[in-house]
């Protein structure tokens, strides 16, 4: 820079003049084109600051965020913001947030609101201010807790000499989230032991979660294919391996044939045309409910608002080089024509994921158990693979299937607790590791080095609550 004003400085007077104005004109054409320009590098000259590390992946897409035209309110830059954060969070909020903007229409509040505005999501979580950014995307002051609740230590003893910040500590309380905290069910899981004699995760379903409720009789009214049953165009010349893979999998066991899936467009309607790229809207046609928690996702997120597919490249965890180029669709787990669960599982995430948390799977209790597994040597759903963890099977209507959004029980970690860790592990120990932040980092290769006593300050609770009742006349 300095070499070019030097130039500058060297020419001619008139030279000089129609130098600098070049160089403006240049440098206004191409923040106007970046600015009109779809999401690109080119977009990102734009961005005020760096933005959070569950939001950087759409940063290019600016009207993800703020686009006037889908605010449902006024035109004003907070409700389009506000409205953006409720269309992709307000389904994971709406059954579990403990502090609902609904809360505080009560006037009573009217005087919480002037200290804090619970209502409006920017008030906490604010974009493009790093310096100011805590974990979880949280820009309010580590005290935000303390405002409304300063007088807690009146009506439960238990709390006082609190440090002010400790509230979120995992194991005690969380803003939005508490369904792995509230009081009840840490009572109710008192005096669990650390690691449960029946230490096992629910079986898969492997037709839960289907658009249909029985595959073989609703999707897929056909007998299970054989390898010489496949339907390819003849005149194709198709790898045996690949068939061969086919016809080894529960696909072909339901009579899953290739141009159910070749045959399929973009919009995952019957084609004329063979591509031998399978979107991911084919994939959604049996497995929508995967479909849609994966693109909920960090892994999915950018698919979500229209972007090109996430790479390794782009993550700001630790990744393996020889990956960064990866697209994370749904065959970047669940390889092509085989689609191994059991590869899915934990070699497909170490062959992108290069952190310590990952690293450390591998040698640690949890990978012994899934090798274990894998081996034969011990029951399914015995092991504990990154999908145990990450992608937690969930049981409704009568059925367990796989959640995809695998940053899901990470918001906060804690929700980890119920999801995932109570199948094999008591509350009390569960949350402790889940509060040690190197056990995490060390892929919970030992026991917790300090106990959360929320389990137990819930259990005195409900005790001394008891025990005023039977003194009452």
């Amino acid at each position: 820079m300095q070499a070019l004003i030097n130039t500058i400085r060297s020419l001619p007077h008139a030279r000089m003049w129609f130098a600098c104005l070049g160089i403006n004109l240049l440098i206004g054409v191409f923040y106007s084109v970046a600015l009109i320009a779809p999401a690109s590098s080119v977009k990102s000259a734009w961005l005020p600051g760096k933005t959070t590390h569950g939001h950087y992946q759409i940063e290019l897409d600016c009207n993800a965020c703020h686009d006037p035209s889908k605010s449902e309110d006024s035109m004003n830059a907070s409700d389009v913001m506000q409205d953006a954060c409720i269309r992709c969070h307000g389904d994971q909020l709406k059954d579990v947030d403990t502090h609902p903007a609904k809360k505080f229409n009560d006037p009573t509040n009217a005087e919480l609101l002037a200290t804090l505005d619970a209502q409006n999501c920017l008030s906490c979580h604010a974009e493009h201010v790093p310096h100011q950014t805590l974990s979880m995307g949280l820009t309010m002051p580590a005290d935000y807790c303390w405002h409304c609740h300063k007088e807690i230590s009146d009506s439960r003893p238990s709390h006082r000499g609190m440090a002010f910040d400790s509230c979120a500590t995992a194991g005690c309380h969380n803003y939005h989230d508490n369904s792995a905290l509230y009081e009840k069910f840490l009572d109710d899981h008192f005096g669990q032991p650390d690691h449960l004699s029946l230490a096992t995760v629910p079986q898969r379903d492997t037709t839960s979660g289907l658009s249909g409720s029985e595959i073989s009789n609703t999707l897929w009214p056909m007998p299970a294919s054989k390898i010489n049953d496949a339907d390819h165009p003849k005149s194709m010349q198709v790898d045996t391996t690949l068939l061969r893979d086919w016809a080894e999998t529960s696909h072909a066991a339901a009579g899953v044939q290739c141009s159910h899936c070749h045959l399929s467009d973009s919009n995952g309607q019957e084609s004329v045309t063979w591509s031998n790229h399978v979107p991911m809207e084919t994939c959604g046609q049996c497995h929508e409910r995967q479909v849609d928690t994966f693109i909920e996702g960090k892994h999915g997120m950018r698919l979500a608002v229209g972007l090109s597919p996430m790479t390794p490249a782009q993550a700001r965890l630790p990744m393996n080089h020889d990956a960064a180029h990866r697209e994370l669709n749904c065959n970047a787990c669940h390889n092509d024509h085989r689609f191994d669960t059991q590869f899915a599982a934990t070699d497909a995430c170490l062959q992108c994921h290069a952190d310590d948390h990952s690293l450390a799977h591998v040698n640690s209790p949890h990978g012994e158990l899934w090798r274990d597994e894998v081996l034969q040597k011990h029951v399914s759903g015995t092991g504990v693979s990154c999908a145990t963890c990450h992608m937690p099977r969930l049981t409704d209507n009568g059925g367990v299937w796989v959640n995809h959004d695998q940053s899901a029980n990470l918001r906060p970690n804690e929700k980890m607790a119920r999801e995932v860790c109570l199948n094999c592990h008591g509350l009390e120990y569960a949350l402790s590791a889940l509060a040690d932040e190197d056990l995490v980092r060390n892929g919970f290769d030992a026991e917790p080095s300090k106990r959360i006593e929320s389990v137990q300050m819930a259990r005195k609770w409900f005790l001394d609550r008891a025990t005023k009742r039977r003194k009452k006349p």
